[in-house]
């Protein structure tokens, strides 16, 4: 990043169509994200999320610890877009797009307030850079675009502040900042990254300044905390992330910095899951790239007085917001990779604006013929970028196009082989999922979900004693496993074992109270056993939890049926169809009940 001349961009009047412009290239670059698909974790934390799709989702976001993470503003967001778009991938897609691009937007507008070079052009590389493509393509990943734009607004709102001296500036950026938080707490570096701000703007920092970034600082702490104690106490109980030692998490994070620099600068290879880093603490080599790296900040804090000082700026910046997923704080994504592109989605804009400022500088220095040739190089540069990002955002097209894509380069990612099982299972290609899981399981033999979904796919080619093997492998490895413990409980109840089936039930519904599958499933065993009233009380506590669904309810229907409560039976039928007016055997069973006259003294209802 450098400083300003005289005729650098300001907002004038050609900024409304350099803002268009923005957008519209944006736009562009995303267009295959329009045929996508819902892949990785979207199902389960969109179009599968019952807290997405319950009428009391809301409150239960921000009031209960119910989900995994303390996200309430994304989710929030995705409990809204469900309404509007339920199971239709595109509507979602478009408003993170949109997202994006009024991010890039942001990025040029801050960019140009710091009086860096070249702010359009960052904001513009930032838009269309393959590496943000996992960001953008990636639904699940609006906690990244929704968390930046409020980051990027407090931003802006702080620095108005320090030029105006207005206090209400100050408490709308504070404000704007716990937003952001709340859609993702990747941004808790903001008050560090404010401070700096502060130091390229006037090339010093005073108490008074680091007294102001105090309540920024508490925010920070304590949704960070909420953070990390929801990783350890809910995401990770049953998850061996990493077991390595503080030396080794040192190594690698100086790895990791470089990583992310080489796919800023060179987006070659870009993939899901990279291969996982095994660091050697007894080489000394190991710890080379980290020492490297506090060797440059050194020389640029030597030099900050000249060429120093936008080095220190940019690449402080950069590692800044890197810190939080840098591997010193556990998180899930750790069990597959130490890095992944979208991570990087906040820092990138430093690394960027490294390359684009001095660029810039130099345009402008040169002769016109220089100047052509640089403008025809960037224009080769940017149109690289943009097909780049259009290809790398087709990989995000369907869940079996990113899985294959990801093996394609990463042959060892168990992940990918599992989760790409499951994608042929359930089109149909039971024996395709088979070699998958059984790949994915010669390279990790103690993958839990596998060998879980490896019993499933076996399960439905009629192999049950073959899956009943696989659910208690999986229940070896970890026994705290509730969906083996249910999956294991139908495999029992296909050979007829109900009281085995049970207990397996009631086993996952011990570690998931709240687990409605295991209530529906317990609930048929206990029928089969003609303990009909407790079944009656599984299949409410199933409905309670998924009233929207139709077979929760007709199962609960049938059970009254069976326990001579009609116009119960009736109520839970007719509610079925309701939610699924193709559901045949409600309607029928709905059809029967009320053409039949009920017994003397039991009234039916009408039928709506």
């Amino acid at each position: 990043m450098g400083t300003t001349e005289k005729n650098q961009e300001h907002a004038g009047n050609s900024s409304p169509y350099l803002a268009i412009a923005l957008a519209i290239l944006t736009v562009i670059a995303y267009l295959p994200v329009l045929q996508g698909e819902f892949v990785f974790d979207d199902s389960t934390l969109i179009t599968g999320n019952r807290i997405v799709k319950a009428s009391d989702g809301l409150r239960r976001f921000w009031f209960t610890t119910e989900a995994p993470e303390y996200y309430p503003l994304t989710e929030s967001l995705w409990w809204a877009e469900w309404r509007l778009w339920g199971n239709n991938a595109v509507g979602y897609h478009v408003v993170n797009v949109l997202l994006h691009a009024v991010n890039a937007g942001l990025v040029w507008i801050i960019l140009q307030r710091l009086k860096v070079r070249g702010a359009w052009l960052t904001g513009l590389v930032f838009a269309i850079h393959p590496v943000n493509a996992a960001t953008v393509a990636w639904i699940s990943e609006q906690k990244n675009t929704l968390s930046m734009l409020f980051y990027l607004v407090a931003i802006l709102l702080y620095l108005r502040f320090c030029e105006e001296g207005r206090w209400r500036w100050y408490g709308w950026s504070l404000v704007v900042f716990l937003l952001a938080l709340l859609s993702k707490t990747a941004v808790v570096m903001l008050p560090v990254v404010l401070l700096g701000c502060v130091w390229w703007t006037r090339g010093r920092v005073i108490w008074k300044d680091v007294l102001y970034s105090v309540p920024f600082l508490v925010l920070s702490l304590v949704l960070g905390w909420v953070a990390v104690w929801l990783q350890y106490h809910r995401v990770l109980v049953e998850i061996p992330v990493r077991t390595d030692s503080f030396l080794a998490r040192l190594a690698a994070a100086g790895w990791a910095v470089w990583f992310y620099l080489y796919k800023t600068l060179l987006p070659l290879n870009l993939m899901v899951i990279y291969p996982k880093w095994q660091v050697d603490t007894s080489y000394w080599g190991s710890y080379m790239p980290g020492a490297l790296l506090v060797g440059c900040f050194l020389i640029f804090w030597w030099k900050r007085g000249t060429w120093g000082r936008p080095l220190l700026f940019g690449l402080g910046y950069f590692v800044t917001m890197l810190f939080p997923v840098l591997g010193f704080f556990d998180q899930s994504f750790f069990q597959y990779s130490l890095v992944s592109d979208h991570w990087q989605y906040y820092s990138i804009v430093g690394a960027i604006a490294l390359v684009v400022a001095p660029v810039a500088a130099i345009g402008r220095r040169v002769d016109q013929p220089g100047r052509a040739v640089g403008v025809v190089a960037g224009v080769a540069v940017l149109l690289m970028l943009g097909v780049d990002t259009w290809t790398r955002a087709g990989v995000y097209g369907t869940a079996e196009t990113l899985w294959r894509d990801t093996l394609t380069k990463n042959s060892n990612a168990w992940i990918a082989y599992n989760n790409l099982g499951t994608v042929l299972r359930r089109t149909g290609r039971v024996q395709e999922a088979i070699e998958q899981y059984e790949q994915a399981l010669r390279i990790r033999p103690d993958y839990a979900e596998a060998h879980n979904n490896l019993a499933v796919a076996l399960a439905n080619q009629g192999r049950v004693q073959g899956a009943i093997e696989h659910y208690e492998q999986a229940l070896r490895i970890r026994p705290e496993y509730a969906a083996a413990h249910n999956n294991l409980g139908g495999a029992f109840a296909n050979q007829g074992k109900f009281r085995e089936a049970i207990e397996q039930y009631e086993q996952a519904l011990r570690i998931r109270p709240d687990y409605a599958e295991a209530h529906a499933n317990l609930g048929n065993a206990l029928q089969r056993v003609g303990r009909v009233q407790d079944a009656i009380g599984h299949y409410e506590r199933a409905v309670q939890i998924a009233p929207g669904s139709a077979e929760f309810q007709y199962v609960l229907g049938s059970a009254l049926e069976q326990a001579g409560r009609r116009p119960e039976a009736i109520a839970h039928y007719e509610q079925a169809v309701l939610i699924n007016p193709d559901y045949v055997e409600a309607q029928n069973k709905l059809a029967e009940l009320l053409a039949t006259p009920p017994p003397a003294g039991v009234t039916s209802p009408s039928n709506p």
